[in-house]
């Protein structure tokens, strides 16, 4: 249902308590027969209830009790009565001349035409102020609407002006939520430190080198350069490790024709085994030993040594 302004203004003043008599029992009628009026009147309690949640209850002192009395008639103390004024007594009217004789004439032979009679004097319309009480009444409502929205206006921005300056006077529901901002703060990352590089250099007989073999400790990947060998046609180079610890060599796969080869097959080894075995270079057929175990005897071999320690 569409309310007019009137009936708005009404739940409103009827929330603030500035209704008379009629004008409340003229709402509660209408909350009766109508929840959405109810509604309305509800809404207008829940907006003017923060004003009564800003201000404590006060007591007032007690002689301010005598004072109303005392203005009003009910004090404890003797008042004069109270005393109407006397109406004034009529005038007295003045004597009447005494009335002179009356002579009788007859009347003349010939009939006297008939009076004529006077119209009725004209009565005046009567004067409709049904419109001006009307306008009087929405007046005055408005103007307690406007009140009242001053009112929450000046309500907020004193409960605005106390969430900024001072928070803790205000009740726990009105209290603002304090605000958490989470920053993230970037730190480089540490560079990674060295790690150990040892090196070894296959050859034959103390000879001069055919591969130099590189092992990085921390990553367990290694890398052969070949120096001055090259594989007979149909032939390749396979890297094998030799260890004590080992049942038998392990292959490290086919030396590439490249210049440099490198791997992380290394990492299924433990540091103690890496660095003490023995790294051999055998001949094999293309592609590698189809066994997985070396099919000649090598031809070069040598053993890690430390080149960059690691960092401390």
């Amino acid at each position: 249902m569409a309310y007019s302004e009137d009936h708005i203004a009404l739940a409103a003043e009827y929330a603030l308590g500035t209704l008379d008599a009629d004008e409340r029992a003229q709402v509660e009628t209408m909350m009766a027969a109508d929840s959405e009026f109810t509604a309305i009147v509800h809404a207008w309690e829940y907006r003017l209830g923060v004003l009564n949640q800003m201000v404590g209850s006060i007591e007032p002192r007690p002689i301010v009790w005598e004072n109303i009395k005392a203005a009003i008639g009910h004090s404890a103390g003797q008042q004069a009565p109270l005393m109407l004024p006397e109406a004034p007594s009529p005038p007295t009217p003045a004597p009447e001349p005494p009335a002179e004789p009356v002579v009788a004439q007859a009347p003349p032979a010939a009939e006297a035409p008939p009076a004529v009679e006077a119209p009725p004097a004209a009565v005046p319309p009567a004067v409709d102020n049904s419109n001006v009480i009307q306008l009087t009444g929405r007046a005055k409502r408005w103007r307690n609407v406007a009140s009242i929205a001053t009112a929450m206006a000046a309500a907020l921005v004193a409960m605005l002006a106390v969430q900024v300056y001072q928070p803790e006077l205000l009740p726990d529901a009105l209290r603002p939520k304090p605000r958490i901002q989470t920053v993230e703060v970037k730190t480089p990352a540490p560079s990674p430190e060295p790690s150990a590089q040892y090196v070894a250099l296959l050859q034959r007989d103390g000879g001069s080198p055919a591969f130099i073999l590189t092992v990085d400790a921390a990553s367990k990947n290694f890398t052969v350069r070949k120096v001055g060998a090259d594989a007979e046609p149909g032939k390749s180079f396979e890297l094998w490790l030799i260890s004590d610890k080992l049942p038998q060599p392990r292959s490290l796969g086919v030396i590439g024709g490249s210049d440099f080869t490198a791997r992380p097959v290394l990492a299924g080894f433990d540091a103690g085994t890496i660095n003490t075995a023995t790294y051999a270079v055998t001949v094999e057929q293309a592609g590698g030993s189809p066994t997985g175990k070396p099919t000649s005897a090598p031809i070069y071999a040598g053993k890690l040594i430390e080149t960059v320690p690691a960092s401390r």
